[in-house]
């Protein structure tokens, strides 16, 4: 897979706005923790995304906004939440 610029992206349609790969639904936080948390190599990830080995640097050193990563991940465990409150219960059954 080969891109001619490299980019992280922002779309408010795509993945809620949160820090992307250009092209790609590939979240900054999903590459950072898997080098970050997981240990695995920039390669390797790179490898199992399908991501260029720049896409994976890049987004690392888009994870140093750190802030910003927090409050996406801040909004996303409320919309889980919410969700998880408002969606329908399944009834017990009758004994």
């Amino acid at each position: 897979m080969e891109r001619r610029a490299i980019s992280i992206v922002h779309d408010d349609d795509i993945l809620g706005g949160e820090p992307r790969v250009e092209g790609t639904r590939v979240r900054v936080r999903h590459i950072a923790t898997r080098v970050i948390d997981a240990g695995q190599s920039p390669a390797y990830v790179a490898d199992q995304l399908d991501l260029t080995i720049a896409d994976v640097y890049e987004a690392m050193a888009h994870y140093r906004n750190i802030e910003e990563i927090r409050q996406f991940e801040r909004e996303n465990e409320a919309a889980f939440e919410h969700f998880g409150e408002t969606s329908v219960k399944l009834k017990e059954p009758a004994s």
